[in-house]
């Protein structure tokens, strides 16, 4: 199978690294990057040594750089071509291969950016359906940090589809020993769980900055978990996505993992730096931040309830500070655990 992975930040590379050769026969795999330096550097150190640094990169990848030519040969030739960029690219890499024949599918989790004031952000399926509607497309997601997969440990990925031959493709691309992926229909589900996990990470975060303790960060993703859940119900998902890899699967894992971005955003807003000082000292993107006031927004417009979420777009953008929005979540009236 020949599959192109267009994004060499972390998680792009780590798949690449996972799909190639040397771990799973048979597959051809090309990284495609932006940048020629860092395509360069990649071929000079055997690594990703801003992203990955210390694993090595397969002999057989293929490295790609420059601008994207559909026509390349390169690319051309894919069974399957896997975008890995930040969701603020989605747009421009699905337009630019809005008349691919082979399977697309993308790894970014969040909404995009809204355009114009009023407007709501999009998931990937709906900026999918604007530019390129007749693409065959789907997302690869689930509870997962790239380094992890890039060394081979155990990871389970779900993916989800209206194609069965996108949902096919990824599975016989990436199913491996060491990395399970699973099938799903669901694909607003699967969305909404990458997305709003994120921004109740950041939540965590901020629980655990506080040290506020083990039974405050329980309930904090229980909650958060009902929140994710009544959206997703809202825009058209089905209920047992959330009780899944995409779900309660990747909330758990970025609520509590030390390598989660978000999870870091809270914890260093805890105590007491900038949103901006914050972001400055990740140098990677954390897609919570920037999906945490769509998510509210949305929210709002479908008549949801999401306090946690309403609380975590307070203190990003300073109307609150941390001992604020805790105050706030529990001030709140008693209520039926179902509502």
């Amino acid at each position: 199978m020949n599959i192109v992975i267009l994004g060499a930040g972390a998680w792009g590379t780590a798949l690449a690294i996972s799909a190639a050769p040397s771990q799973a026969p048979g597959h051809e795999v090309s990284l495609w990057t932006r940048s020629a330096g860092q395509c360069a550097d990649m071929r000079r150190s055997g690594e990703n040594t801003r992203y990955l640094p210390g694993l090595p990169l397969p002999a057989s990848l293929h490295l790609a750089d420059g601008p994207l030519d559909v026509q390349g040969d390169w690319l051309a030739k894919a069974d399957l071509v896997v975008i890995a960029t930040p969701m603020a690219a989605l747009r421009e890499v699905l337009s630019s291969l809005s008349a691919f024949k082979a399977p697309v599918a993308w790894l970014c989790k969040g909404f995009e950016a809204p355009h114009g004031t009023g407007s709501a952000g999009l998931l990937g399926h709906e900026i999918r359906a604007q530019v390129a509607p007749m693409l065959q497309a789907g997302v690869l997601s689930g509870p997962s940090f790239a380094l992890e997969v890039a060394r081979a440990q155990p990871t389970a990925l779900v993916a989800a589809s209206e194609h069965a031959g996108v949902r096919n493709a990824l599975v016989s691309a990436f199913h491996s020993p060491s990395l399970r992926v699973y099938a799903s229909e669901d694909l607003v589900g699967v969305e909404v769980g990458g997305a709003v996990k994120n921004v109740l990470a950041i939540a965590t975060g901020l629980c655990d900055g506080l040290n506020l303790g083990l039974n405050a960060r329980a309930a904090l993703i229980t909650r958060g978990l009902a929140e994710m859940t009544r959206l997703g119900l809202a825009l058209g998902a089905k209920a047992d996505t959330f009780m899944g890899l995409s779900g309660l699967g990747d909330l758990v894992l970025t609520a509590t993992g030390d390598l989660s971005r978000n999870r870091k955003v809270g914890q260093m807003l805890a105590q007491g730096m900038s949103l901006q000082q914050a972001v400055d000292s990740l140098g990677h993107v954390a897609e919570g931040v920037y999906s945490a006031r769509t998510v509210a927004q949305l929210a709002r417009s479908l008549g949801v309830d999401m306090p946690i979420s309403e609380g975590v777009v307070a203190l990003l953008e300073g109307r609150l500070q941390p001992a604020q929005v805790l105050a706030a979540l529990m001030g709140r009236d008693p209520k039926a655990e179902a509502h």
